[in-house]
């Protein structure tokens, strides 16, 4: 089904490996497309609980955009393929299950944007990360100049974006850009922990509360009334009255999605 990347569900996680070792897994258009395309599973599959996105290889999660790609684009072209990135990213920031990226090393230009657009980030402790896009005259176009802002505030983000500055992975969790640092071969295992610990979880909350999170973010959206309505369909659901009967009988919570 993919030529640029390997799937993988075990235990109602989906792996997405970008597959470009030789590239350091540059992001081209058809890695994109593809990209798509496993996120469409995530959203479809019922199967599908969360998703890993990571790379392949240890040097790179994703080392930025494939350049040659950009040298016959004119004005309207580049907006164009800006606006098809942040469509792609944009389904990874909003899908109701959770979507973590591992980041196995460098994860430059596009490669930083990816990780950004996920809902949060585990790091190796060899991850770098950057905006480096001004040293070839260009900014980030898949949703960077925003999300970077969001992550790590004005001031460090207006630095790193016009130096072009990389990070390493001790910086990164100091600034609040990953969320965990740890070896590279604990990467994956670290990861999958997390997202099995959310699995126990209800899953229509945890969906609720991606969709309010990303309301504060939204302009002309009131994130206060968001959640509000969220909170209020949440008593609609099977989900709550099992986790309510649960705490009060002193038991696990066995949640159907419901």
């Amino acid at each position: 089904m993919y030529t640029n990347l390997t799937t993988e569900l075990a235990d109602g996680i989906l792996t997405i490996t970008i597959n470009r070792p030789s590239k350091m897994n540059a992001l081209n258009q058809e890695v994109m497309r593809e990209l798509a395309l496993a996120v469409d599973e995530v959203y479809n599959n019922i199967d599908v609980r969360s998703a890993i996105i990571t790379g392949a290889g240890e040097k790179a999660f994703v080392a930025g955009a494939d350049i040659s790609e950009f040298l016959q684009l004119n004005t309207e072209e580049g907006a164009d393929l800006a606006n098809r990135g942040q469509l792609i990213f944009q389904r990874i920031e909003e899908s109701p299950k959770p979507i973590v990226a591992a980041v196995n090393g460098f994860a430059l230009g596009g490669g930083c944007e990816l990780t950004m657009a996920c809902h949060f980030r585990v790091a190796a402790e060899n991850a770098k990360f950057g905006q480096p896009e001004v040293n070839l005259g260009l900014i980030p176009g898949y949703g960077g100049t925003q999300r970077l802002v969001q992550l790590i505030g004005k001031g460090k983000a207006m630095e790193l974006m016009m130096t072009g500055d990389m990070i390493d992975a001790a910086e990164a969790l100091q600034l609040g850009l990953v969320n965990h640092v740890v070896p590279a071969g604990q990467l994956v295992e670290k990861t999958r922990e997390i997202l099995l610990k959310i699995h126990a979880k209800a899953p229509l909350a945890i969906a609720k509360v991606i969709k309010c999170v990303n309301a504060y973010y939204k302009e002309g959206e009131d994130g206060f009334k968001t959640e509000a309505q969220q909170f209020g369909e949440c008593f609609a659901t099977r989900d709550l009255q099992e986790g309510a009967s649960a705490f009060m009988e002193k038991r696990k919570p066995d949640f159907k999605g419901e």
